[in-house]
């Protein structure tokens, strides 16, 4: 998941001084291009759209999908196709109310060439509502990135759970009875956070740690031929966080071990990480950074198991595999976190694609 962007400009001429671009980049789930089928009816301007979906949703019951832009907004009157047969368009708010199909299982959502999947679980029994246990949410979240809200007791449409953060209202994006998803309160500040939520009545509550991510930019701006170190900080936490860095214009910036890259930050009241980074030549250059989210491997193996059911036939045995790994033998989950990065290099864009990066992201 990114949080905050980076870009600037590697100068053709040295010594000098490069600009600087700060930005907030928000995106969770799946970024994808305009499918080629789509592309010949586009404008000249590519279109990019996230889908943004609760991480479980409840068989037969109502749930909110969100849709953000290129420009990291929520995107109006975009047509979503849900399961196989169900279609919905974002209203101006960039949501569409939807009813999760009748069968467990997963259900795929395409949007403008775009592909996202969530869980479908079981409905409780007729008459009962969904379990209303304790508000479950990751211990760090970042300023600007969406974070989760899971716990039963829900509503699906998105407007009819209030959250707030210190106080301060924060926007539920995507909605279902189990999970939230939630834009953090854009007054929100790093450091010790107190979240309350109130969607069937009666407050619950789960306290949080709110960060930002920044970057500090070489001393002086990177040389063809030259290293350097990129620096980012951690803002209302002193504790080691891991944190995902990438590389968004690898044919001008290089990072020497490899464009995207899991750091650990140092802690403490200075509490940093850095990569080294080479440049390969003048121009623009851009990266970016957000906190990886905690595995959840149950979801993985759910994903895995789907996966399975659509894979190509020489692949069905190496996913089941994988599956049967994480469920029985979890300490293994790195190994298959790069044998799933094996596959995702050479399947083609698809719903078995995106059910193996949701196995991925999970684990």
């Amino acid at each position: 998941m990114r949080s905050d962007y980076r870009q600037a400009k590697i100068p053709t001429r040295m010594p000098g001084s490069f600009r600087r671009i700060f930005y907030a980049f928000l995106t969770i789930g799946v970024l994808l291009a305009l499918s080629p089928a789509n592309a010949q009816k586009a404008s000249s301007t590519t279109w990019y759209v996230t889908i943004v979906l609760p991480p479980r949703v409840i068989a037969g019951h109502p749930a909110t999908v969100a849709i953000f832009g290129a420009d990291g907004r929520l995107a109006p009157n975009v047509s979503v196709l849900l399961g196989e047969d169900q279609s919905v368009k974002t209203d101006a708010t960039g949501r569409a109310s939807f009813t999760a199909p009748a069968t467990p299982g997963v259900l795929f959502a395409e949007a403008s060439g775009a592909s996202a999947v969530t869980l479908i679980d079981e409905s409780p029994a007729r008459g009962a509502q969904t379990a209303k246990g304790d508000l479950e949410v990751a211990g760090v979240i970042s300023l600007k990135d969406r974070f989760t809200i899971c716990g039963g007791g829900f509503r699906g449409d998105a407007d009819a759970n209030h959250v707030t953060m210190n106080g301060d209202r924060a926007l539920v994006v995507a909605s279902s009875p189990e999970c939230l998803v939630v834009l953090p309160s854009p007054r929100a500040t790093p450091g010790a956070a107190k979240l309350t939520v109130d969607s069937q009545g009666g407050d619950r509550n789960a306290t949080t740690t709110l960060v930002s991510l920044q970057f500090e930019a070489p001393q002086t701006a990177p040389v063809p031929g030259q290293r350097s170190e990129l620096t980012v900080h951690v803002e209302g936490s002193d504790a080691p966080l891991n944190v995902m860095i990438q590389n968004e214009t690898p044919g001008v910036l290089e990072f020497l071990k490899g464009d995207t890259q899991e750091v650990r930050t140092t802690g403490g009241s200075h509490n940093v990480a850095q990569v080294q980074i080479g440049a390969i030549r003048s121009g623009d250059y851009s990266f970016s950074a957000g906190l990886i989210p905690s595995t959840d491997l149950a979801a993985a193996v759910r994903y895995l198991r789907a996966a399975g059911q659509l894979a190509p036939k020489a692949l069905q045995h190496r996913v089941n595999d994988a599956a049967n790994r994480l469920a029985t033998h979890p300490k293994d989950r790195e190994k298959v976190r790069l044998e799933l990065a094996k596959m995702i290099s050479t399947t083609i864009a698809g719903h078995f694609r995106v059910l193996l990066e949701s196995a991925q992201a999970a684990i």
